[in-house]
C-alpha cells in the first residue's frame, strides 16, 4: 500500500491502513486541511468545484470531498464525472475559490488521489501546497455548527462550455478540420474521454470517428500511461479503420498520445513539439517544457527564431516559468500541453483541436508530419525507492561519473551532454526514481541510462 503527500495534494492506493495508503480517514483528514486553507484565504463563504475521472473508487472518495468540505461551511459545486482541464476552467467560470479533482491521473485503477487547485484553477505554489500539508499535520480544523453546513450544487453544464472555449480559440481552425473530413480513432482508457472528446471532435467538425475504450466505467483496458506498449489495441484500430490519425488520452484527459495513420506512434514527446510548431507559426513568442522533456521543442523553438526555456517537473513548475517569460505556448513531454489563450493547465482537449488544425492547414499525412521534426529518442526507466536509500548519495556518485560534464539541480540532477542528456529524479506521483535519457540513437539514450542506474543499484 502506498500513500504519497506532497504540494499537490495526495495521492495513494485505496485500501489498507490510515497514514499508509489513500484510507477514508486520509482522504477527510486532507480534504480538511485544504478546506480548512481555503477559509483562511476568504473572508466570504468560499464555494469549491469538484470533479472525478471514472475510476471505481471514484464515487466514494467523491462523496467524502464533498461532505468533509460541506461540514466545513463550504459551497460545493459538483461537476460529476469530468476531465481536470474542465474542472479548472470552472473554477474560474463560476469564481470559486478552488477546486478538487479527484482523480490519480495516469497511475492504475487501484490507485486515487485529490488534485488541488487555487482561485485561479491552477495547482497550488509550493508555499500553499506546504501550508496545507502543515495543517494536515496538526490536524487543526474547526469544524462550524451544524446550520452552517454548505451548500452542494450539480452543474452537468461545464463540458459544453469548455468545448465552446476550445472552438472560440482563434487557431482551432474548424473550417479546415471540417473540410479535411478526417477519420479519426479513439482510446479513451474507460474514462472521461470517453464522454468528452467525441463531442469535441463531432463540434470541430469531424464526423468519422471510431474508438476503443470509450465506456466510462473505469475497467481500464490497460495501464493508463499512455505509453507505446499500453496503445497496441488503439494501433491495430488505426490501421483497421484506415484512420488519419489516432488519439489516446489518459483517465482525467490532461495527456495527448497520438498515433499515426500507418498505427506508428507519433510519440508523446512530440505531441507538444507539433502543437509548438503550429502555435508559433501564427504567434511567435517564448516556449517552455520540463527538464525531462525532448530537445526537439528547443530545436522547433530556435527554428522559428524564438527563444526557449526550461523548468522542473510538474505542472506548477512549466506554468510558473510559462508566466515568467510570457510563453505562448508550453507543457511537458508526457503529452502534456498549456495553452495560455485557453488556460494554465495541461489540456488534452485544447492539443487535439490545435493538432487536427495543424494537420489540416499542413496537409500532411501524419507519419509525414512526424518526419518533419528532428529525430531524437528518450529512455525512461524507473527504480523503485526503497526507504533508507540516501538520494543525495547517489546524486554525489553521479556527479562523480559525469564530471566533465554540465549539470542542472532545479530537479534531481540533469547531465548535460553535447547532443544527448540524461536526468535522475525522484518521482512526485509514484514510490520511484525515474531515469531518463535521450539522445540521437536508442542504444545511446540506453547507455546513458544505464550507467546511471548501475549506481542506483549500488545503493
Amino acid at each position: 500500500m502506498t500513500l504519497i503527500k506532497s504540494i499537490s495534494g495526495i495521492r495513494g492506493t485505496i485500501g489498507g491502513r490510515p497514514g499508509e495508503s489513500l484510507s477514508p480517514i486520509d482522504i477527510v483528514k486532507f480534504t480538511a486541511a485544504y478546506g480548512t486553507w481555503l477559509r483562511k484565504r476568504n473572508r466570504r463563504i468560499a464555494s469549491v468545484v469538484t470533479g472525478r475521472d471514472a475510476r471505481q473508487s471514484g464515487p466514494m472518495v467523491s462523496q467524502l470531498v464533498i461532505m468533509t468540505l460541506r461540514s466545513l461551511g463550504l459551497n460545493v459545486i459538483d461537476l460529476g464525472m469530468a476531465t481536470t482541464p474542465t474542472v479548472e476552467i470552472a473554477v474560474t467560470g463560476t469564481g470559486s475559490s478552488g477546486g478538487i479533482i479527484v482523480t490519480a491521473s495516469h497511475n492504475p485503477a487501484e490507485w486515487n488521489a485529490l488534485k488541488l487547485l487555487n482561485e485561479k484553477g491552477e495547482f497550488l505554489s509550493a508555499s500553499d501546497g506546504e501550508k496545507v500539508l502543515a495543517i494536515a499535520e496538526s490536524e487543526d480544523f474547526d469544524f462550524p455548527e451544524s446550520q452552517k453546513q454548505g451548500s452542494l450544487r450539480h452543474d452537468k453544464t461545464w463540458n459544453k462550455k469548455h468545448i465552446r472555449s476550445v472552438l472560440g480559440l482563434s487557431l482551432a481552425d474548424v473550417k479546415a478540420i471540417k473540410k479535411a473530413n478526417f477519420t479519426v480513432a479513439l482510446d479513451c482508457i474507460n474514462s472521461v474521454g470517453g464522454i468528452i472528446v467525441p463531442d469535441l471532435l463531432k463540434a470541430l467538425g469531424v464526423n468519422n470517428i471510431t474508438g476503443v475504450n470509450m465506456d466510462p466505467d473505469g475497467d481500464f483496458a490497460h495501464n493508463p500511461e499512455p505509453l507505446p506498449e499500453n496503445l497496441t489495441g488503439i494501433s491495430r484500430l488505426v490501421r483497421k479503420a484506415k484512420a488519419d490519425v489516432g488519439f489516446v488520452v489518459d483517465p482525467d484527459v490532461d495527456r495527448l498520445a497520438i498515433v499515426c495513420e500507418d498505427g506508428s506512434m507519433f510519440g508523446e514527446e512530440y505531441t507538444l513539439v507539433a502543437v509548438s510548431d503550429y502555435i508559433l507559426g501564427h504567434t511567435p513568442g517564448n516556449t517552455v517544457s520540463n527538464l525531462s522533456s525532448t530537445m526537439a521543442l528547443k530545436d522547433i523553438t530556435m527554428k522559428h527564431g524564438c527563444r526557449y526555456y526550461s523548468s522542473a517537473v510538474g505542472e506548477v513548475n512549466v506554468v510558473a516559468e510559462m508566466k515568467k517569460r510570457k510563453a505562448v505556448i508550453g507543457g511537458e513531454g508526457n503529452g502534456g500541453v498549456i495553452y495560455p489563450k485557453l488556460h494554465y493547465g495541461r489540456d488534452a482537449l485544447a492539443g487535439i483541436a490545435l493538432f487536427l488544425s495543424h494537420l489540416a492547414v499542413s496537409r500532411m499525412k501524419c507519419s509525414r508530419l512526424r518526419r518533419k521534426y528532428p529525430d531524437y529518442v528518450i529512455s525512461k526507466t524507473k527504480v523503485a525507492l526503497r526507504q533508507g536509500i540516501d538520494f543525495n548519495a547517489i546524486l554525489g556518485d553521479v556527479r562523480k561519473e559525469f564530471r566533465d560534464s554540465a549539470f542542472d539541480e532545479r530537479d534531481g540532477m540533469k547531465i548535460e551532454l553535447p547532443q544527448s542528456w540524461v536526468q535522475i529524479r525522484k518521482s512526485n506521483t509514484e514510490p520511484i526514481i525515474r531515469i531518463y535519457s535521450e539522445a540521437k540513437t536508442l542504444h545511446e539514450a540506453q547507455d546513458l541510462a544505464l550507467r546511471v542506474s548501475t549506481i542506483v543499484k549500488k545503493h
